[in-house]
């Protein structure tokens, strides 16, 4: 049987605990999904914060001399579990981004749709590659990973531990930008190498024959090329989300240590 006993002091450092683990449910991906009700977020982060404050040992007392450095070890707490969650969430923009590119090269650049997931306006591509790869990530156990990452931040980084290196953490942001480039590229590559060979012989075809107007078939032509590859390389989306999971991975790895 386990038995919560809590005084003033461990009172407090359940508290930190909740509050890193409350900030980091809220923006990490498939926890911090927009359309999920506060109540199972607060929920699950008191029940991960019971859980962390039975098993972490010793429970250090928090030492401040007043409201304003408790105010900063509260602070610290939250910047800490949400540089966690948003280091595995802002990998989700490569699918978002390859998305938007998929889309302006087939001609579906001007249709939206409401993502209840982002709470904003998103391509079509983007927002059902975003489901899919949202949907590998629990059938891999990718989101089993994540949270074992913010448990072992308890480890690593002690509740007022953190020492943020901002030289680090900004290297770790132009390392992803790069890295966004690079993999964005790999998944588009597909409909981006047939769209241009479809723009060629579009344009020997103008050519050719100028009494056609290509501009009206071409509309035609790209969307419907477009869709064949799309269900042509749907086989390729669990390559696709090796790509993001390993990005996800070494993100948590780089901004964890950036931080002690």
């Amino acid at each position: 049987m386990i038995n919560y006993e809590f005084s003033l002091y461990t009172f407090e450092y359940f508290l930190m605990i909740l509050v890193r683990v409350a900030s980091f449910v809220f923006i990490a991906p498939f926890f911090g999904i927009t359309n999920t009700p506060g109540r199972v977020k607060i929920g699950l982060s008191a029940f991960l914060a019971l859980i962390l404050y039975q098993v972490i040992v010793p429970k250090e007392v928090l030492e401040y001399s007043g409201v304003i450095e408790f105010t900063i070890i509260v602070l610290r707490e939250g910047i800490t579990g949400l540089l966690i969650g948003f280091a595995a969430n802002i990998c989700n923009s490569i699918i978002v981004f390859s998305g938007k590119v998929i889309d302006m090269e087939i001609g579906l650049a001007m249709a939206n749709l409401y993502d209840p997931t982002t709470n904003s306006q998103s391509g079509l591509t983007g927002t059902m590659y975003n489901y899919y790869i949202m949907l590998l990530l629990v059938i891999t156990d990718m989101h089993h990973y994540i949270l074992r990452a913010l448990v072992d931040t308890f480890q690593i980084i002690p509740i007022n531990g953190a020492v943020f290196d901002w030289e680090h953490l900004m290297g770790s942001m132009t390392m992803y930008i790069t890295d966004l480039m690079v993999i964005g590229f790999r998944i588009v590559l597909p409909i981006f190498a047939t769209s241009m060979i479809l723009n060629c012989i579009l344009g020997i075809m103008a050519k050719v024959a100028p009494q056609m107007n290509m501009f009206a078939v071409g509309m035609q032509l790209k969307i419907l090329i477009g869709f064949s590859i799309l269900f042509l390389t749907i086989i390729l989306l669990p390559d696709i989300s090796n790509f993001i999971f390993r990005e996800m991975r070494k993100m948590i790895v780089s901004v964890i240590e950036g931080m002690y």
